[in-house]
C-alpha cells in the first residue's frame, strides 16, 4: 500500500490524525512543518494548502484533505474495521458529527487568536493579556458545555470512551486539543466525566510509543503542556 503524506508537527492538530493512522495501521510519512515558526515552514505546506496551515493530508491517490476534523471523520469512515467512529446508520452518528464539528468551530479556532493575540489586539501587551485570559475562559466554558451534554450520554451507555466502548477519533481529538492552553488541569475541572475517557486515550498501550514521540508526557505536563 502506498503511503499517506501528512504535513504535521509535534504537539499540533496533526497529532490526532497521526494517532488515528497508527491505530488503523496505515503507512504514512510525516512532513514536519511547524508553520508558526515562519515562512520557511509555511512554504512546505503552501503547495497543498494555500492557507499554509497544518494538518494537510495527501492520500495515496493524490487527493489533498485539510481541516483536522474532516480528515479524522474521513479516516474513520474509510477504515470502519478500526472502529474509530460510528457508522452512518449508528445511533451515535449524530452526536459524533455534532462534537467533531463543535471542537474546531468553538475551541480549535480560538488558537489562531491565542497564539498571536496581536492579530486582533494590536501591540498593547495589556490588551493581548486580556485576549489570552478571555479566550482561556471561553475554551473552559466550551469544554464545560460539552461535558454537560456528553456526561449524561456517557452515563447511559456506560462506555469507557466518549461515545461508547471503543477508542475513537473524537477521543483522540479531545485528548490533543485539551492539552493546549489553558492546559489539561483546567479541562479536568471543566469536564471531569470526559476526563475519564481522555485519560484512557492517554494510557492506551497501542499508542504508548506514539505519544512518547509525538506529544510526550513529562513531569508537570498537565499544567505546562506544549502549546500556549
Amino acid at each position: 500500500m502506498a503511503a499517506y503524506r501528512l504535513f504535521s508537527a509535534l504537539g499540533s492538530g496533526g497529532v490526532p490524525i497521526e494517532a488515528a493512522m497508527t491505530l488503523i495501521g496505515l503507512p504514512y510519512e510525516i512532513i514536519e512543518a511547524p508553520t508558526w515558526e515562519g515562512e520557511v515552514e509555511q512554504a512546505k505546506v503552501a503547495a497543498v494548502n494555500p492557507l499554509k496551515q497544518i494538518p494537510a493530508l495527501v492520500t495515496p491517490e493524490g487527493e489533498t484533505l485539510t481541516e483536522s476534523a474532516a480528515i479524522l471523520i474521513w479516516l474513520a469512515d474509510r477504515y470502519p474495521q478500526a472502529k474509530l467512529g460510528p457508522a452512518i446508520d449508528h445511533p451515535m452518528r449524530g452526536q459524533f458529527l455534532r462534537w467533531m464539528t463543535f471542537i474546531p468551530a468553538s475551541i480549535y479556532s480560538l488558537f489562531w487568536v491565542r497564539d498571536e493575540p496581536s492579530r486582533l489586539g494590536g501591540p498593547d501587551p495589556e490588551v493581548q493579556a486580556r485576549i489570552k485570559a478571555a479566550t482561556a475562559d471561553r475554551i473552559a466554558d466550551c469544554w464545560a458545555m460539552m461535558e454537560s451534554q456528553l456526561a449524561p450520554l456517557m452515563d447511559r451507555h456506560g462506555g469507557r470512551y466518549l461515545l461508547g466502548d471503543e477508542l475513537g477519533v473524537l477521543d483522540l481529538y479531545v485528548a490533543v486539543v485539551s492539552r493546549w492552553g489553558p492546559r489539561r488541569v483546567r479541562f479536568y475541572e471543566a469536564a471531569p466525566r470526559m476526563s475519564e475517557a481522555v485519560r484512557r486515550a492517554d494510557a492506551d498501550p497501542r499508542l504508548a510509543a506514539f505519544w512518547a514521540e509525538r506529544f510526550p508526557f513529562f513531569d508537570g505536563w498537565e499544567r505546562l503542556g506544549q502549546q500556549g
